[in-house]
């Protein structure tokens, strides 16, 4: 038994997440995705798992560079966010032109972001998406307020006043 679809994308709404932007290069050449489907896995060893549309450019190029950068974007980069959110251009490489991003051999990592470096260590095809677990192997970390999606749109992490 199963819910419909349209149920589960309106629940599905309702749950905040953090935005990153998976980036990988390699030998299938580099390659970058705005993605929400992401979380730790494990402490022993460090790792991560993130949810890649299973035919996309970026699912296929991580699946062949066998490497993935995570790069959690800090709350001010909703336009970065959109700009790897569109179909990927032909030449995929565009993308980062002007962002001043830093080359790492698992993926790029993008400006003021958290990143997490990784080899990918697993990668299964559940439905439409394919599951990667990446061991990390670097991290950066910016300090930053992470930039959030619900509902549809962008938010800023604030915290609760008592």
């Amino acid at each position: 038994m199963s819910v419909g679809r349209a149920a589960f994308l309106a629940a599905m709404r309702q749950v905040a997440a953090t935005v990153t932007v998976v980036t990988t290069d390699g030998p299938a050449g580099l390659a970058g995705a705005t993605v929400s489907a992401f979380t730790s896995l494990t402490a022993d060893p460090p790792s991560v798992l993130v949810c890649l549309r299973s035919d996309s450019r970026i699912a296929r190029s991580v699946a062949e560079n066998r490497s993935f950068c995570v790069n959690v974007l800090s709350e001010d980069a909703v336009g970065i966010a959109r700009a790897f959110a569109m179909p990927s251009p032909d030449d995929p490489a565009a993308r980062f032109t002007s962002l001043g991003a830093i080359r790492d051999e698992m993926g790029p990592i993008l400006p003021r972001a958290t990143a997490f470096s990784c080899a990918l260590t697993e990668r299964m095809i559940h439905g439409s998406h394919a599951i990667c677990i990446g061991t990390v192997a670097r991290l950066t970390i910016a300090g930053e307020k992470p930039l959030t999606y619900l509902s549809g749109d962008y938010h800023i992490v604030r915290p609760h006043k008592e």
